[in-house]
């Protein structure tokens, strides 16, 4: 990545000539966006392109700024009240003067704005200080088909702080820093003790018999080059698509350090991202879950991407996908982020094959139509390889991999003030975001394939499966909300214990050379397994960014039950076999956004 830090390095000497100002990002937050999609629903989003995540709060101030301020804005009392909350939270953007003050600091110092603990602001220099913090406790019952009625404790102990600021009105930071305990519902656990990873978290501890103890965080500076072209290096997620799931790139895996470039000109949104990534933190998950190691320096991966996103209209939008995955693929693991990718215009594919390089590169349409200001009709087309003969002759062919995204948003359904409906669908064919190892003595393929830290880089069920998913949102009042969801998901798992033999697509870390078959393939083959989500959450707001959560959550998993006869190879199911978790809990929440493992 010296590269990457020259040429930002070298990006960053413009600022001696210019005086934009610069904003950071609000932090990806499905409750927070949802204010955001409602407005850009009714057609009034300005310049917010609602497809590529996260938003900065500078754009989201003025979305609040110009929506109290149109005449003809169909909004209810409790649009009117998340307008102003956002004014409060991105005050120093908003245009209106009475946004973020406070009628009485504490101490004379403390919360002299609504958002922020604690705040400086002078003429040069702006920061804000606030603390994090996540206590949630609760009760997992779960049963199996082989074991009786269980019910052990689950609890989040999150403590930490966020701070965020602007220099000279031109260069924006933030920095992000939790200590956490957790101990996870049997589900979640289950995933820890296969991948070896906690989901959406890199390096971890044990934590007294069946905890866990980690460390979050994120940090970044971005500033403006031009009035067009903003920049920002740092380590974060990002999100890019407009459904709950993205099928392109999502926040399901851990934090990564990247540079983004933000071109926006008019109706054209044009993104270059360029990112290191770890491969493999555990030694290899075929060795089993024992945790990450530390004091080890884990060989890395770099993804590069460009993502165009064009409004035709006022209503519709298209974006256009290209990425490219690759790594460390010598025999020393020192080749490095290949420059040639740091073109910020080329094709991706064109330049693989002008180096002779073994990388990975995909392409993805995306679309979002806005419709009767109460609807948003959107979807993605994501291609990791295809051949238009072998896909005619229906043959199940291995390497036609094409995955589908389609969705509906609806809000004040049947006229009801902020009740709001979310429909998706998403479809992902076997073997897709698999590559083929580098490795002759490894059967899995960590470096080009798409994911970071053992976690796929889009859908968190990696591939092979049908997936519904219906989410119900109802604000009753500014500072009540209840929000139910319903996943459903069929999809094909792997029988443990027969690798490289037993691929069936749903792995992605694992080498596609290892399949089952090249032709006969077909969605949810393997063990077949069903999965229910269901949960429901209601949260009360007791205080600007602090929220009581009281949530319950049902999830019950079947799989085909199965046993091996003569070799790993060979097996024959024997019935159903299920697990089912209901979980309780209840949680108190400052300035961070709920912690959700939705698979």
């Amino acid at each position: 990545m010296r590269r990457l830090l020259h040429l930002f390095f070298i990006c960053a000497m413009v600022l001696k000539t210019t005086s934009f100002s610069q904003s950071v990002y609000a932090p990806l937050n499905s409750d927070y966006y949802q204010l955001i999609d409602r407005a850009d629903i009714r057609n009034y989003s300005g310049s917010t392109f609602t497809s590529v995540k996260p938003y900065q709060r500078k754009d989201v101030a003025l979305l609040a700024d110009s929506l109290l301020k149109d005449p003809n804005a169909r909004l209810s009392s409790v649009d009117r009240r998340n307008l102003r909350y956002l004014q409060d939270d991105n005050w120093e953007w908003s245009s209106s003067a009475d946004s973020g003050k406070t009628a009485k600091p504490i101490l004379k110092v403390l919360y002299q704005k609504k958002n922020a603990f604690y705040t400086v602001n002078n003429k040069n220099f702006l920061m804000e200080i606030n603390p994090v913090a996540d206590f949630s406790y609760g009760k997992d019952y779960n049963q199996t088909s082989n074991t009786s009625n269980s019910s052990p404790s689950t609890f989040l102990n999150t403590r930490g702080f966020e701070i965020r600021g602007v220099v000279d009105d031109k260069i924006g930071f933030y920095t992000f820093l939790t200590d956490n305990q957790a101990a996870f519902p049997q589900y979640t656990d289950n995933r820890i003790q296969a991948t070896g990873v906690i989901p959406g978290e890199q390096f971890w501890k044990t934590y007294k018999t069946t905890g866990y103890d980690f460390y979050s965080a994120k940090g970044y500076v971005d500033f403006k080059i031009s009035k067009h072209i903003s920049t920002q290096f740092g380590q974060d997620k990002n999100f890019i698509g407009d459904g709950y799931r993205s099928l392109l790139l999502s926040d399901n895996s851990a934090d990564y350090l990247f540079w983004k470039i933000d071109t926006k000109i008019g109706c054209l949104d044009y993104i270059n991202l360029f990112a290191q990534m770890t491969a493999d933190p555990t030694g290899g998950i075929g060795a089993g879950a024992g945790g990450t190691t530390g004091d080890v320096f884990y060989p890395r991966k770099y993804m590069a991407l460009h993502y165009l996103n064009l409004k035709v209209c006022k209503n519709f939008t298209i974006g256009l996908f290209e990425n490219i995955t690759f790594g460390n693929t010598d025999s020393l693991h020192n080749r490095g982020f290949d420059p040639t990718y740091l073109n910020p215009v080329i094709f991706y594919n064109a330049a693989e094959n002008g180096l002779g390089a073994p990388d990975k590169d995909h392409i993805g349409l995306t679309w979002k139509w806005n419709f009767l200001h109460h609807c948003s009709f959107y979807g993605t087309i994501f291609l990791d390889e295809f051949n238009i003969s072998e896909l005619r002759a229906h043959n199940g062919w291995w390497g036609n991999k094409q995955a589908a995204q389609v969705g509906l948003k609806y809000i004040d359904v049947f006229g009801l003030p902020n009740l709001d409906l979310q429909l998706e669908g998403n479809v992902v064919p076997p073997y897709t975001y698999q590559t083929y190892s580098f490795s002759t003595v490894s059967n899995y393929s960590y470096f080009a394939n798409y994911s970071n830290y053992l976690q796929p880089l889009a859908d968190p069920n990696g591939a092979n499966f049908y997936e519904g998913i219906g989410i119900l949102r109802y604000q009753p009042a500014h500072r009540l909300a209840f929000t139910g969801k319903l996943i459903y998901t069929k999809i094909g798992l792997d029988p443990p214990g027969g690798y490289p033999a037993m691929n069936y697509g749903s792995n992605i870390s694992l080498s596609n050379t290892t399949r089952v078959a090249d032709y006969g393939n077909f969605i949810t083959q393997g063990v077949p397994t069903q999965i229910l989500y269901i949960s429901f959450t209601a949260s009360l707001q007791v205080a600007h960014n602090m929220f009581i959560d009281l949530s319950a959550i049902l999830r019950q998993q079947v799989s085909q039950a199965y046993s091996y006869q003569s070799s790993p190879g060979n097996y024959v199911f024997l019935g159903p076999s299920s697990a089912m978790d209901k979980i309780f809990s209840l949680s108190f929440r400052w300035n961070i956004a709920q912690r959700l493992q939705e698979f």
